[in-house]
């Protein structure tokens, strides 16, 4: 590697780096950029951001004096230049892969990954935190939190630019602008009014004008200050984070190096508040992602020369979770034209697209603003919509006291199509949809159900829209096990489960996707298989039958024992003082680090294998001897 990337291999860290004259950092970039191509097209990850960011990351490590200096990145999709020369560059072939590097920046990965992120709009809030720290420490700390324009449409950033421009800490945010959003003029003058305006004489000149100001009387004082600021809206799009107490400059060419360096340079040590605006291009550098940076955003192992992804092959024909979701959404929107739809920046995620293009008055995408988009359902629900909230397990957790608060305690009726539920993979623990059984079963007046195949899906999507009240439906990420859908839109009978298959001795509770995971071993040991459909409101008649008719009870979940579905079955028997013995099997008290799906469920226990040894082993001491302590299984 470093015969192919002579500059580049030389650098094992930024100290290694900020050794070099400044004029070698545009070979650095253009080795960097290449590297980075050719690790992600073997292992997959998000490449458009992070092609992205190259120049940048290469300017902050090259000015700041990292790890001592903090930089804060958001969401962690641009991190993988950062990764590269923090002295990771070597280990991009386990990127997101087991045992490998983590596909976002962790801190017990590396020092120089400062804050632990995947989800968006932490950045500002977490550096602001270090920036007080040092103020408190006195030691001359720098932070920086580097956010992209997605990211700053959460109300969380906000929240924090609103607390640091009130503070006297030295904060620098910068804002990664990859697609335009606030302000496409990025020319020469530009570039060259953002290194003037950050260069010590106008900012001396700045801070007397400040003084001048606050001398004058207050009227006077008040007209010179707008003028101040309305001549500054003609020629810098930043009044808006002026007015929150930063003092803003840019917009700056994020590839550009000439003028990046100079102006980090020139901001490194100014006090107080700083916001610099920087606009780069999501895939720079790399043909096929700039053409299409959407298909290269996040992706799976591809052709480093065409861009195009490698198939394995052999793969089922049928739809994924999110492709029914989708095609549901897209008929019952046809069949009422109550029906809205809702994402929080997931058109594509969530399998949306095709109902964008044929409701867009109907189809309503609120940026990542998760607790709006909650909220926005609810008062769609007061005046008589049918609001479907479409959005990630753990993105959800975002929305919590508005779920809560919101929808549920004034019993309103949004349907919530929840993706990605149960284990997720590569993304890692961040991502990871292990918890919304066990936080959404604890709220009164809301419907929670799980599907074991597609048409079940479906069916019970349609169950959730007809409910008229809050409803859940949580699916994984991927296909099923391939059944046949029905083109109806029918409803199952609310609340009530199925029953598989008759045995013996032990029945087997199955939620969701763990129907299909013990179907055959159902078989094999003759034991009753259920498929329970609905976590709240559980069958409870048909748990205490079991409970009556089998000497014990194994529920089985993708999602935590703690609080889970198989929690709802114990407490059902409790309440009943029926005293069957029930064993819980589900994800463990952990969290799910990265890596794919069929290696995180054979982790936990939770594949073929593992389910199948641990129900052996409970029903032979069922059979066997009945003084056994099954407890210990």
């Amino acid at each position: 590697m470093t015969d192919r990337f002579p500059t580049l291999g030389d650098i094992d860290c930024p100290a290694d780096l900020r050794k070099l004259p400044e004029s070698q950092l545009p070979a650095v970039a253009a080795e960097l950029r290449q590297c980075l191509v050719e690790c992600v097209a073997e292992t997959g990850g998000h490449l458009g951001a992070s092609l992205g960011t190259v120049e940048l990351t290469v300017a902050l490590h090259y000015i700041f004096n990292t790890p001592r200096d903090r930089i804060v990145w958001d969401v962690g999709h641009q991190s993988y230049p950062h990764k590269m020369l923090t002295g990771r560059r070597g280990a991009m072939g386990g990127l997101r892969q087991q045992g490998g590097l983590a596909g976002f920046p962790s801190r017990k990965e590396s020092e120089y990954d400062t804050f632990g992120v995947g989800h968006s709009s932490t950045s500002i809030s977490a550096a602001l935190g270090m920036a007080v720290a040092a103020q408190q420490h006195g030691d001359g700390r720098r932070s920086v939190a580097v956010i992209g324009d997605g990211a700053i449409t959460a109300g969380l950033a906000y929240e924090a630019l609103n607390h640091a421009g009130n503070l006297d800490t030295d904060l620098l945010v910068i804002l990664n602008d990859n697609d335009m959003s606030i302000s496409p003029n990025v020319g020469g003058l530009n570039q060259s009014l953002t290194r003037v305006l950050s260069g010590p004489t106008f900012t001396g000149a700045r801070e007397g004008g400040k003084r001048v100001l606050e001398s004058l009387p207050g009227p006077f004082a008040e007209i010179a200050k707008r003028a101040e600021e309305h001549v500054k809206g003609i020629v810098a799009p930043g009044t808006l984070f002026e007015e929150l107490g930063f003092t803003y400059y840019g917009p700056v060419d994020g590839h550009d190096l000439s003028s990046l360096v100079p102006v980090l340079r020139n901001l490194r040590d100014q006090k107080g508040p700083v916001f610099l605006h920087a606009i780069t291009r999501k895939g720079k550098g790399y043909a096929p992602a700039e053409r299409d940076p959407l298909a290269l955003h996040a992706t799976g192992p591809f052709d480093p020369t065409t861009g195009k992804a490698l198939t394995s092959g052999g793969g089922s024909n049928s739809p994924t979770y999110t492709q029914v979701f989708g095609e549901w959404l897209c008929d019952q929107a046809a069949a009422d034209t109550r029906l809205v739809g809702i994402t929080p920046a997931m058109r594509e995620g969530s399998g949306m697209v095709t109902f964008e293009q044929r409701f867009p008055d109907r189809y309503f995408d609120v940026a990542i603003a998760e607790q709006h988009a909650v909220t926005f359902a609810a008062g769609l629900a007061c005046e008589g919509q049918k609001p479907v909230v479409a959005i990630y397990s753990t993105f959800l957790q975002r929305a919590y006291d508005q779920l809560i608060h919101d929808v549920a305690l004034q019993n309103l009726d949004v349907t919530f199509a929840i993706d990605r539920a149960g284990v997720v993979g590569p993304d890692g623990p961040t991502h990871a949809g292990a918890f919304d059984l066990s936080f959404l079963r604890a709220i009164p007046n809301l419907v929670i159900a799980a599907p074991a195949d597609e048409n079940e899906c479906r069916q019970l999507l349609s169950t959730c829209w007809q409910h008229d009240g809050p409803a859940a439906v949580r699916y994984p990420r991927g296909k099923g096990p391939g059944v046949d859908i029905e083109a109806s839109l029918d409803a199952l009978p609310m609340g009530l489960a199925e029953i598989r298959r008759k045995g013996r001795d032990v029945a087997l509770l199955a939620f969701g996707t763990m129907v299909e995971a013990v179907t055959e071993i159902a078989e094999a040991l003759d034991l009753t298989l259920v498929n329970m459909r609905f976590i709240k409101p559980l069958d409870d008649a048909l748990v205490h039958n079991m409970a009556a008719t089998h000497r014990c009870l194994i529920t089985v979940e993708e999602n935590v024992v703690m609080g889970g579905a198989g929690s709802a079955v114990a407490e059902c028997l409790n309440a009943a003082d029926q005293l069957t013995h029930v064993v819980q099997i589900g994800l463990p008290d952990a969290n799910l680090e990265h890596g794919s799906r069929e290696q995180l469920l054979a982790n936990a226990g939770l594949d073929a294998a593992g389910l199948g040894a641990r129900i052996t082993r409970l029903t032979q001491r069922v059979r066997g001897d009945s003084t056994a302590d099954i407890s210990t299984v």
